[in-house]
């Protein structure tokens, strides 16, 4: 398997996966494949990689920027991830979490967020997360950050705007 930057090319293979990936998620609201698409066509894909297996675009992941108590600072939200259902439970999306943190590492990132599952995303160092955002106003167990370097960060969330916030 190859982890690599997404190119152009891919955008089809990423639409279409990450519609089977989420098609039978009962928390998908469907709108997976359009977040990539809008922040992509926004320049909010700060990170996009691919998994590719024999040429072909087997699994995806993107992060984009965030903000935190109003403030624009290194840090980046991980939403989707996403890899061919027929394809589940064989590493790749871990290693696209791992490929893409790495990645985030290198740029200088403080921190990065995930609503998630509490289940899957510790084992990348990922805990729950009293911080909140205009799309989650309550705390969420299920929201998740892992702090890259310095120190964790505290205030509002709030995400690129392609997530149709606020």
């Amino acid at each position: 398997m190859l982890i690599r930057d997404e190119h152009p090319a891919d955008a089809p293979a990423i639409s279409a996966i990450t519609t089977a990936a989420f098609a039978t998620m009962p928390f998908s609201d469907g709108d997976e494949a359009e977040l990539v698409e809008r922040l992509r066509a926004s320049g909010g894909l700060a990170v996009s990689l691919v998994a590719e297996e024999g040429g072909e675009v087997v699994g995806h992941i993107a992060f984009s920027p965030a903000w935190i108590g109003g403030e624009a600072g290194p840090w980046y939200q991980l939403a989707p991830v996403s890899v061919r259902p027929d394809l589940h439970r064989r590493g790749i999306g871990s290693a696209l979490v791992r490929a893409g943190l790495d990645r985030l590492r290198a740029l200088g990132a403080e921190a990065c967020l995930v609503l998630g599952h509490a289940e899957y995303y510790p084992r990348f160092g990922f805990v729950s997360t009293p911080l909140v955002s205009d799309r989650y106003p309550e705390q969420n167990p299920n929201f998740m950050c892992l702090t890259l370097s310095g120190e964790t960060p505290a205030g509002k969330v709030t995400y690129h705007p392609a997530f149709g916030e606020g």
